[in-house]
């Protein structure tokens, strides 16, 4: 396995009295597509920008290619960072955008231009060459944005947010370029968002971030479907949570008793709880089954509809139960035609014990 390309040892980042970031570790492969998420203020872009070279870290240590960066400065690191305002030069036409990283590296002009117009080119914008970056719209500054970050042949490409102010069509379309060029060029992509769907759609790996610290690394699915903490169930996905007590244990089998009733969930190997302990599990909302009659499942619970959720082909169901805790269903829009669920009443919600992910106590 080759070594890793960016270490972060026990990095932490302050600001007088405030900590952005806490003790972190964390190590990014040659190659790799990470994405680093979280709410605002977990410390995201500020990783980012030490990674950058913009902040200093308070203490720890950071390495690009197992060279120590911390007093290395910015423009000496070849980490060129593609910012959420693209940061383009209003003074200068698409073409010589692009050539200015070339440019500070003293490169002969008829290479500067050879390579800008390979680089528009290969990003579909090479006819706005002679434009003035003022009149482009908002998709194609993204991608002279790109091409001038790429343009130098970097190993390592920082990104900021690079895709919120685009329309949604557009984030879609840019998601493709991006994932395309990161597989062709085998560079290592460090692309921070707030956006789940962005995230999962393009990363290797995700990493997820709560004030200050990892809260968890993993590939997409395995945050998806495994989260670490209650944080990253709440935070990601449509999922539903459940607190209880053990009641009995029969191998694997967790009976919980809850306020919603009793429920079983199938505990890992090695982190089956004691009896009587205080568990929690999350069973995500496309896994959760919902009909007018209870039927014989494995985990069943009453509820009313409260409200509903319409993205496209997919919907959200916000159900309560008689005692106001709030589950949701996600499912397929041509699967509520047969479920009849304007005209009030209960529903029933079920789910297989294996369906569910106990939470680490």
């Amino acid at each position: 396995m080759s070594n890793p390309l960016v270490e972060f040892k026990r990095v932490a980042k302050r600001f007088g009295d405030f900590v952005a970031v806490k003790s972190m570790d964390l190590s990014i492969d040659p190659g790799e597509f990470i994405a680093i998420m979280g709410p605002s203020g977990c410390g995201k872009t500020t990783t980012l920008r030490m990674l950058a070279g913009l902040d200093k870290p308070t203490e720890g240590s950071i390495y690009i290619d197992g060279q120590l960066m911390n007093d290395v400065r910015p423009h000496e690191r070849d980490t060129p960072l593609v910012w959420q305002s693209l940061a383009l030069f209003p003074f200068l036409n698409v073409r010589e955008n692009v050539e200015f990283g070339l440019k500070m590296r003293n490169q002969d002009a008829a290479v500067r231009r050879e390579k800008a117009m390979d680089w528009l080119d290969r990003l579909g914008v090479a006819e706005f060459a002679g434009r003035n970056v003022e009149t482009l719209s908002g998709g194609q500054r993204q991608r002279v944005a790109l091409a001038r970050s790429l343009v130098t042949e970097p190993r390592l490409l920082l990104l900021d947010e690079p895709l919120s102010a685009l329309d949604a069509h557009l984030v879609i379309r840019m998601q493709s370029v991006l994932t395309k060029l990161q597989r062709e060029l085998g560079i290592t992509f460090v692309y921070v968002t707030h956006s789940q769907s962005e995230a999962f759609a393009m990363a290797d790996r995700v990493v997820i971030m709560s004030d200050g610290e990892v809260a968890q690394t993993a590939v997409p699915r395995d945050i998806y479907r495994e989260p670490a903490n209650r944080f990253v169930a709440e935070f990601v996905g449509r999922n539903n949570i459940v607190s209880g007590k053990v009641s009995a244990i029969e191998a694997r089998r967790v009976s919980v008793e809850s306020a919603m009733g009793q429920f079983s969930v199938i505990a890992d190997e090695g982190r089956i709880p004691a009896a009587g302990a205080d568990i929690t599990f999350v069973i995500a909302a496309d896994l959760v089954e919902i009909s007018r009659t209870p039927g014989d499942a494995e985990n069943t619970v009453a509820c009313s509809l409260i409200s509903e959720e319409f993205i496209g082909s997919v919907v959200t169901l916000f159900l309560e139960t008689a005692d106001g805790d709030e589950l949701k269903v996600q499912l397929q829009e041509r699967e509520l035609v047969t479920l009849d669920h304007t005209s009030g009443g209960t529903f029933f919600l079920s789910w297989q014990s294996a369906s569910a992910h106990m939470l680490p106590q």
